[in-house]
């Protein structure tokens, strides 16, 4: 190595030096010409060019400014990765690592007015904060030990993800996005279908027009050294002046730019709703296997391999990320517990406790059976989706698909699965964008299902409603090719079901009526529940409403209040003669005499006690509420009536 030495060892150590940096700026040249590449790629290639130049600097020898020349490459490389990573400045959000919020932490914001309060109820989460958090912020890894130690397939199938939104926070969207692309490998994640149902908020966090919103984004896809440190238009910082339509063109043009030919958007010309709207998704996507998410979601570390491999192993499976919670008002993320998702009779989705079999396993990473799915978050085979039947498209905007999916699926030869090694966040908005119309939608869209896959446990449906079987007063529309398919896919019944997959189900198939009750002397007030914590049935003006459901059975039970559903939950409570003056409220199981619970009833005739022969009528009180109050005494001839009958029957 003598020919390093000495002067002619110093003129070849320059030349070499040089020639590096010759090299360094011919790299950050090029990666200048192609700033609309995808970020990712380019730092690839400057970190390539990074580790290449410190090889040979490491052959040269200690040159007196090595250091120097490596910090001004560890710059350079930062000055490019802002370059590429600069999209969201301009737009008024934040990208990269730290800032608030990192970590999932929770985030506040010391101003506290007028616009903050209003975002809460548009989107009914502070969207004002969330433009301060970073898009690219790391959340907890909640994932159970096991499942960091888990490897995978090399041969894994590739996922299109989908997001449906309406009227949702440009940063909401754009996190989710960079979250799903954070967490995924590249070489897994084919594509992101983004479907805009209608958005029509119209509004912008902070004003301006879309003219103006153009030259923003024509000053992003500019560099440091011609735009500065900031974007400027007529004098303001451009990050002012977003156009009306953020959902639109500021979106198109930030994806397009950001993540070109990654990601798509699918723009419906009329509310569709959610359900129409994922089939939407469905129809784009290209991948074997299709994600569908709400676009107010975070995305852990790991979540796509343990979903996909476990497609790979049947393609038949639905998988369920296992959900955690982003408080909706300072983003923290929090772990929600190991859940498997059930329902009511009403086919309101809910967490419920995993199987027996799960918890005696003892494994907090095994896959938990599930009847249904919450439906925020769900993967699937793609072609398979399309063989049993994708979602029902006869269903109406939103509540009821994702539980008559986990019906079908179960009954037509599939599974369903919660997969707590997979794991995403998921913001619980206070209010939702359909939520005007979602009880009237929810109940049309239960009737359908009922009437579909529920066989002779359809009445429970309509009893959890409150609504007679016969001229309900709902258009559930045509079911007869979703009862097509469920003959050509020759499923289950749903006894087979509630059996092998949903036995915390309670049933009640000896009610004989139920709904409303009322008295032939004051018509429109019902028997009720009253509140919840006293043991007092009253009379209450008519809402029929859950409090006002009685159900009367074969043995003579009346119970009144909401059907308790699941064993989780508890029951309705038994109407009782104890031996006082006025009728109590117990739970069935606690009455000391079982006689003390059992009526005798006839329609347009008395209720009457088996326990001593009285009956339950209702005489004015001044000290009662409505001046009404429920008695029990010798019977006087005070007739009742009940609204709904499943069978006939001396009742």
């Amino acid at each position: 190595m003598s020919w390093l030495t000495g002067e002619g060892g110093r003129k070849i150590k320059t030349l070499l030096t040089v020639n590096i940096l010759a090299f360094v700026g011919v790299v950050l040249f090029s990666a200048y010409c192609r700033l609309q590449d995808r970020s990712e790629a380019l730092v690839q290639v400057v970190r390539g060019a990074d580790r290449r130049v410190r090889g040979q600097l490491a052959k040269v020898g200690a040159l007196t400014d090595r250091e120097a020349i490596l910090q001004r490459l560890d710059h350079l490389e930062e000055v490019v990765y802002s370059q590429l990573n600069g999209l969201a400045k301009p737009i008024g959000l934040v990208e990269g690592p730290g800032g608030l919020g990192q970590g999932g932490m929770a985030a506040t914001l010391q101003e506290n007015g007028q616009e903050t309060d209003g975002k809460y109820e548009e989107y009914g989460y502070n969207a004002r904060l969330s433009e301060r958090i970073s898009l690219d912020r790391t959340i907890p890894d909640y994932r159970p030990r096991k499942c960091r130690r888990a490897s995978y397939p090399g041969d894994l199938p590739q996922i299109s993800v989908v997001f449906i939104f309406v009227n949702e926070a440009l940063s909401v969207i754009l996190r989710s996005v960079h979250s799903v692309v954070n967490h995924t490998p590249s070489q897994l994640l084919k594509e992101v279908v983004l479907v805009d149902d209608n958005s029509d908020n119209g509004r912008s966090p902070r004003g301006g027009s879309w003219g103006q919103g153009q030259a923003v984004l024509a000053c992003v896809q500019m560099t440091t050294w011609a735009c500065g440190s900031a974007c400027f238009l007529g004098g303001r910082p451009a990050h002012t002046l977003l156009p009306t339509a953020e959902l639109k063109a500021t979106l198109d043009q930030y994806v397009s730019s950001r993540y070109p030919g990654l990601v798509k958007v699918v723009r419906n010309s009329r509310r569709e709703g959610l359900i129409r709207a994922r089939l939407q998704g469905w129809k784009v996507a290209t991948a074997p296997v299709v994600g569908f998410f709400d676009a107010h979601v975070e995305f852990n570390t790991g979540w796509a391999e343990p979903a996909l491999a476990r497609i790979r192993e049947d393609r038949r499976r639905i998988v369920l990320p296992a959900i955690d919670n982003i408080k909706y008002d300072t983003f923290e993320v929090q772990q929600y517990a190991s859940a498997a998702h059930g329902y009511n009779w009403g086919l309101w989705c809910m967490y419920i406790v995993p199987p027996q079999d799960w918890l005696d396993r003892g494994d907090e990473a095994a896959p938990i059976r599930t009847p249904a799915m919450i439906g925020c978050s769900f993967v699937v085979d793609r072609e398979y989706f399309g063989d049993i039947g994708l979602l029902d498209p006869g269903m109406e905007v939103y509540g009821g698909e994702n539980i008559e999916l986990g019906m079908r699926v179960w009954q037509c030869g599939g599974s369903m699965e919660v997969l707590p090694c997979s794991r995403v966040a998921h913001i619980e908005r206070t209010r939702k964008p359909y939520s005007g119309d979602i009880d009237y939608y929810a109940r049309r869209n239960a009737l359908r299902a009922a009437e579909v896959w529920m066989d002779g446990f359809k009445s429970h449906v309509y009893m959890a409603w409150n609504i007679p079987m016969t001229n309900p007063g709902v258009d559930f529309g045509d079911v007869s090719e979703r009862l097509a398919l469920r003959r050509r896919l020759k499923c289950r019944s749903f006894k087979w079901y509630l059996d092998n997959v949903y036995p915390e189900m309670r049933v009640y198939n000896d009610t004989l009526t139920y709904g409303e009750v009322r008295n032939s002397k004051a018509s429109g007030y019902c028997l009720d529940q009253g509140a919840e914590d006293d043991d007092q049935a009253i009379l209450y003006p008519c809402h029929g409403m859950s409090s006002q459901l009685v159900r009367y059975s074969a043995e003579g039970l009346l119970q009144l209040g909401p059907l308790g559903s699941t064993a989780f939950l508890p029951d309705s409570r038994c109407l009782v003669d104890s031996g006082g003056r006025t009728p109590t409220l117990r739970k069935c199981e606690d009455v000391a005499r079982p006689t003390q619970r059992l009526w005798d009833f006839t329609q347009s005739g008395p209720i009457v006690s088996r326990d001593t022969g009285r009956c339950l009528e209702l005489e004015l009180s001044k000290g009662a509420s409505f001046g009404l109050r429920l008695v029990l005494q010798r019977c006087s001839g005070q007739k009742w009536m009940i609204r709904n009958w499943i069978r006939p029957g001396r009742h």
